[in-house]
């Protein structure tokens, strides 16, 4: 029986194991050695970096689990003429990456974008804000909504009805039916697009580096490190300590869905 995880075990060494080993190696070897994790948290650009990547990930994840959330309940649960085409439109981002995300980002909020000529034609200033963090934002929630949708659709559909009618039978409101028969029942759901949709955002790059005038997140720190600084140690740090905490937080999100939260990097 033994023989039948060899391929999975070599496949996890050569993807994941060995690679990891290696940028951890690699982070230390510089100028400063190992000094190299510890400077992520003492000096102030890389830390920012830090807490500003975390920031825009875990305000995509819970935006998005709430409006897909909803979304997604919505069209599992009502029939109406063009829901399939609705639902055709709702996945059209999976075919897009980051950078032609970013683009769009630009062409409705840059300098010369729609939002700021509607502002301009209303009589104020042109409103910009491609290029700053809520404009990452919003394109991060934009690739983000289609998968989260798909997964609520897919586990409403699996919910048993006459739950719902038994909470109504004794006595339950709305409020309640939702917080204490659908949310339990959705919450595998939840937590598996949360933490697909949370390691995604904490490691975009295509996005980022479309919007990255005003941008200092980790992905683009650690790209400036090893593009524009020739700082290979660094960039091999900062990755490590990026793709170490992003492991923890689905390996949290798994274990508490149990079997359910699909593996992302």
């Amino acid at each position: 029986m033994i023989y039948m995880f060899l391929p999975a075990a070599a496949f996890f060494s050569a993807f994941f194991i060995l690679p990891m080993c290696r940028l951890f190696l690699v982070g230390g070897s510089g100028a400063i050695g190992w000094r190299a994790y510890s400077v992520i948290v003492t000096d102030s650009n890389y830390f920012n970096a830090l807490l500003a990547t975390f920031g825009v990930a875990l305000a995509t994840t819970v935006t998005t689990l709430l409006i897909g959330g909803l979304v997604g309940v919505f069209l599992q649960r009502y029939r109406f003429p063009g829901r399939s085409f609705l639902m055709a439109i709702i996945t059209l981002p999976m075919a897009f990456p980051g950078v032609v995300i970013g683009f769009m980002v630009i062409m409705l909020a840059g300098r010369q974008g729609l939002i700021g000529q509607i502002s301009m034609a209303l009589g104020g200033d042109r409103l910009v804000f491609a290029y700053s963090f809520l404009g990452l934002f919003l394109g991060y929630v934009y690739f983000s909504l289609p998968r989260t949708i798909l997964t609520i659709v897919a586990a409403a559909e699996k919910l048993d009805p006459k739950l719902e009618e038994a909470a109504r039978s004794f006595g339950a409101n709305t409020w309640h039916v939702v917080w204490d028969v659908i949310m339990p029942g959705l919450k595998p759901a939840l937590i598996s697009a949360g933490a697909i949709c949370f390691a995604t955002a904490i490691g975009a790059f295509g996005t980022a580096f479309t919007l990255a005038t005003r941008i200092n997140v980790l992905p683009m720190v650690i790209y400036t490190e090893f593009t524009l600084s020739a700082n290979i140690a660094m960039a091999a740090a900062l990755s490590f300590v990026l793709g170490a905490l992003t492991w923890i937080v689905l390996a949290l999100a798994r274990s508490a869905a149990g079997n359910t939260v699909a593996a992302a990097a």
